[in-house]
């Protein structure tokens, strides 16, 4: 979409072997450093299938799901997520309750664009690939899957985010925080507030703003016998970093 003149200027259509049944396309970086046109990446964050990352090359169309079904990309079966101090459990078989269950949800884009950082919705691990691999077809699932870093606990995220020095922000949805990953792997928490009740959707701004939404997932019908708790308002919030977004050019 070209914003300057609200026209359409490339429509770009994932194939049905990448778009499974059980398929929830979901948060996405851009790199137009990669390919003729550009990259992008896509998570899969599934609710029944497997979790992936979708690797689409802009100028061609072409598409692949890669580290399908792979631990690094699927929901962590010991994972029970607490929000405002209760459990967040959703419909399970013959009328029981279960955790909620996402697959590969937060994705940031290293300002080089050597580094993919993704993480599950349902699991409390960051986890890292290189771009060269994740783009290399010679690499089979199973190399890739071997490649991949387990960054450790960083809290349970929505949504992830990077900057121009190197460092990764994520939601951490149990404890209404941001947190952020330093380029030394260190982690600090950046803000905590109650009103930030699930957070999501980070970006930073040209501003040096971190930006994100409270989207107040665990409030919904369906995590709460069928009562939305919900509040509006909903909000948009910011967050001063002093840094500026990855490049992505």
């Amino acid at each position: 979409m070209d914003l300057a003149s609200n026209r359409i200027v490339k429509r770009l259509v994932f194939p049905d072997n990448v778009i499974l049944p059980g398929t929830y396309v979901n948060d996405m970086r851009f790199d137009f450093r990669k390919g003729a046109e550009g990259t992008v990446y896509v998570t899969d964050s599934s609710l029944s299938g497997p979790g992936a990352i979708i690797v689409m090359d802009i100028a061609s169309g072409h598409a692949v799901r890669r580290l399908n079904g792979a631990q690094s990309t699927s929901v962590d079966p010991a994972f029970v997520p607490v929000v405002e101090g209760v459990a967040v459990l959703g419909d399970g078989p013959n009328g029981t309750r279960k955790p909620v269950g996402v697959a590969s949800d937060g994705i940031a884009l290293s300002a080089d664009g050597k580094t993919l950082y993704f993480s599950p919705l349902s699991s409390r691990h960051l986890y890292s690939v290189a771009t060269e691999l994740l783009n290399d077809s010679k690499v089979s699932e199973q190399q890739l899957a071997a490649a991949v870093q387990d960054l450790g606990e960083k809290g349970a995220s929505d949504g992830l985010e990077a900057d121009a020095k190197g460092a990764v922000y994520a939601g951490d949805y149990e404890h209404n925080s941001i947190r952020k990953r330093l380029p030394d792997g260190t982690w600090q928490t950046v803000a905590h507030d109650p009103r930030m009740l699930w957070p999501d959707t980070l970006s930073i701004g040209p501003d040096g703003y971190l930006y994100f939404i409270v989207n107040q997932l665990h409030r919904q019908a369906n995590f709460n016998a069928g009562h939305d708790k919900r509040e509006k308002p909903y909000s948009l919030l910011r967050l001063k970093i002093d840094a500026a977004p990855a490049p992505t050019h």
